[in-house]
């Protein structure tokens, strides 16, 4: 039933992979785990959806994670949590490529990019230090950490009719 499901996502080597993991001793300790280890990274190669392939490029490291390598470099870098517009724009003027698909990019240039984000604060590290940030808000409990518990507006904004996407995570006692 597997068998017929990859085939139908159209991934031919999945007779492969299941005699390389039934052969494999982490197969014979752990079941099944090395060969659906096995499948999956196959599929995270070759995810296509009706017919469109996903492909991505692993930036590397605790950058951010990947960006789609069938879309050009400016677009691809805004995936990346913390890379908007304007610093995307930035980034490709200062790496001097021309704006071309990220699966057209060489090793050379895939090198300098990764060294370029290095210097920014994104991904993962962006996320921690908000969320350490809006921890020392809530525990000095000055006015913005009030609201952050709260889960209100804390920038001015009024509650009285608006502000339907910070309050919707209420649960009010009823019989709603």
């Amino acid at each position: 039933m597997v068998e017929t499901r990859l085939r139908w996502l159209g991934i031919p080597q999945f007779r492969f992979l299941t005699r390389r993991a039934s052969k494999s001793s982490d197969s014979k300790m752990f079941g099944s785990a090395g060969m659906f280890s096995n499948i999956a990274v196959c599929l995270r190669q070759n995810l296509s959806f009706r017919g469109v392939q996903v492909r991505n490029i692993n930036i590397g490291g605790g950058l951010g994670g990947e960006i789609p390598d069938n879309k050009r470099l400016e677009y691809a870098l805004q995936h990346i949590h913390g890379i908007g517009r304007g610093k995307a724009h930035h980034i490709v003027c200062e790496l001097g490529v021309e704006n071309k698909y990220v699966k057209d990019l060489s090793k050379r240039e895939l090198y300098s990019l990764r060294e370029l984000l290095s210097k920014y604060l994104i991904g993962n590290d962006l996320k921690k230090l908000v969320q350490r940030d809006v921890g020392r808000l809530v525990g000095i409990q000055c006015y913005r950490g009030i609201r952050h518990a709260d889960s209100l507006p804390c920038r001015g904004q009024r509650t009285h009719t608006n502000a339907r996407t910070r309050r919707t995570m209420r649960t009010y006692g009823g019989s709603r």
